[in-house]
């Protein structure tokens, strides 16, 4: 039997907190769309609230794919030894982490607006279903680009009240990002997916997924240059976007040999896209607005 704090131990490697990165990848998105809606400072309420958010609901998110994933997961080597596969605890146990989890979030998300509360709910769903597209959908990383991307819009909605036009391209430039680093992802696993018969861009795209990748990464750095000359933003936010395209070409550079180590290496250093465009944001939104 298990102590307490070893249990403890086993939920937290179940929700990944040992592993940041998904987190990462889901708060950057989420702090652009509150700084450019609040064009500044966000009040510290909806700032505590989105991050906490992020966390539980990535955390969610994790446990759910893991259910899901748990008789796939040991025929992958990369993924064998997680806590529900391995049998160190059961799959009860991860939709009770899942079901606590979302209700906090729920709980966090509850004193604001309606809108919000409606767009919360729409981003549990995307959340819970998101491990299930991977049976079936070609590009399963594009539904991750929404569930991934859909802080974007309840940040808006939170902050203004309403979702613009320039909220839905910037949810629409996350999509096309998560199909980049995701597809690098992807890479590091395209041999086993392909013998457990499971779908992704990696696999669809086949010997032009390099290309795909720098066609996503351009998509992503063109919609973002879109939203900021919707705004009228200058040289700060440019400057960030062109910190992001050094980024992007780096990785291109990593994964044209497609080893596994390298792909996982570029997927990981995404993080600093999105780092680099709120950096952009940040600047234009707070020191020269």
């Amino acid at each position: 039997m298990h102590t307490i704090m070893q249990r403890l131990c086993l939920y937290g490697r179940l929700v990944r907190l040992d592993k940041p990165i998904g987190i990462l990848l889901l708060l950057w998105p989420t702090l652009w769309g509150l700084f450019v809606a609040a064009q500044g400072w966000p009040s510290l309420k909806l700032l505590v609230i989105f991050v906490l958010g992020t966390v539980l609901m990535r955390s969610a998110g994790c446990a759910m794919n893991d259910y899901f994933d748990r008789d796939v997961d040991r025929h992958v080597k990369r993924t064998e030894q997680r806590v529900l596969t391995s049998g160190q605890i059961q799959p009860h146990e991860a939709l009770w982490v899942a079901a606590v989890l979302g209700l906090l979030s729920l709980a966090l998300v509850w004193s604001l607006n309606g809108l919000t509360l409606v767009l919360a709910v729409v981003a549990a769903v995307l959340a819970v279903t998101y491990p299930l597209f991977k049976r079936f959908f070609a590009i399963p990383q594009a539904y991750l680009g929404i569930a991934f991307g859909f802080g974007i819009p309840m940040g808006f909605a939170a902050t203004v009240g309403s979702v613009p036009v320039v909220a839905w391209l910037m949810l629409l430039a996350n999509i096309f990002w998560a199909i980049a680093y995701d597809t690098e992802y992807a890479m590091v696993d395209r041999d086993d997916d392909i013998r457990l018969g499971l779908k992704t861009s990696a696999i669809t795209f086949g010997k032009y997924d390099i290309f795909c990748v720098a066609l996503c990464y351009t998509c992503t750095l063109l919609l973002l240059g879109w939203v900021g000359y919707l705004l009228s933003y200058g040289w700060p936010y440019a400057l960030g976007l062109l910190a992001s395209a050094g980024v992007a070409a780096l990785h291109l550079g990593w994964i044209r040999h497609r080893t596994r180590e390298a792909c996982f290496r570029a997927f990981l250093h995404n993080t600093w896209i999105g780092f680099a465009v709120f950096c952009g944001i940040f600047v234009q939104t707070i020191i020269f607005p």
